[in-house]
């Protein structure tokens, strides 16, 4: 059989860009939606230790999500992005701890460092087979593999799904993905 070539960096560059200016804001029922759905998929896999997000501009607001799960006696984390190149830190956060400003326009909490046993990731763009399409910097590329027992959830809006993306050997494929429309489950064999 013969192999199918690696997409270029370009051609990632080029649909992130496209799906970015196309992006328009979460809606609060979307968001409240889609934090539902989030809920349902951790209730279903009882962690204790929780990776979320702060969000950026134009991502869903996983801001209730996190005061839910902590009132709930779960420890929330968020990731300080280190220097490029560099895998994700994840620190505890909660509602009373000082949160500082991070690259990229990010905010991470100044709590202990902690490893998650449920990551929730974001996405540019997902498909049906579990792709994922980042902002391009690699970060969760080179953190998931530190984390090898923690549970993946993507999570985004359902307006963000493709046919299909460029997937190389450093993407790492997610076994659900979350929309506020639905909670999708890859098999194993899909991608």
């Amino acid at each position: 059989m013969a192999q199918l070539p690696l997409p270029s960096v370009c051609d990632k560059k080029m649909i992130r860009q496209k799906i970015l200016a196309s992006r328009r804001p979460v809606l609060p029922r979307q968001n409240r939606q889609l934090i539902a759905n989030l809920l349902i998929s951790l209730h279903h896999i009882k962690p204790t230790v929780i990776a979320a997000t702060w969000p950026l501009p134009g991502e869903a607001d996983l801001r209730p999500l996190c005061e839910q799960l902590v009132r709930a006696g779960y420890c929330v984390v968020l990731p300080q992005t280190p220097p490029k190149g560099e895998p994700l830190i994840f620190r505890e956060w909660r509602c009373d701890r000082p949160m500082r400003k991070g690259r990229f326009g990010t905010w991470y909490p100044t709590g202990r460092r902690k490893e998650p046993d449920v990551i929730l990731v974001p996405f540019v763009a997902f498909d049906r087979q579990g792709g994922r399409l980042g902002y391009g910097g690699g970060y969760y590329d080179r953190t998931l593999p530190l984390y090898p027992q923690a549970t993946l959830i993507g999570y985004g809006l359902s307006s963000q799904e493709r046919e299909a993306l460029p997937m190389d050997e450093y993407d790492h494929r997610l076994p659900v993905i979350v929309t506020e429309r639905e909670i999708i489950q890859i098999r194993k064999n899909e991608g």
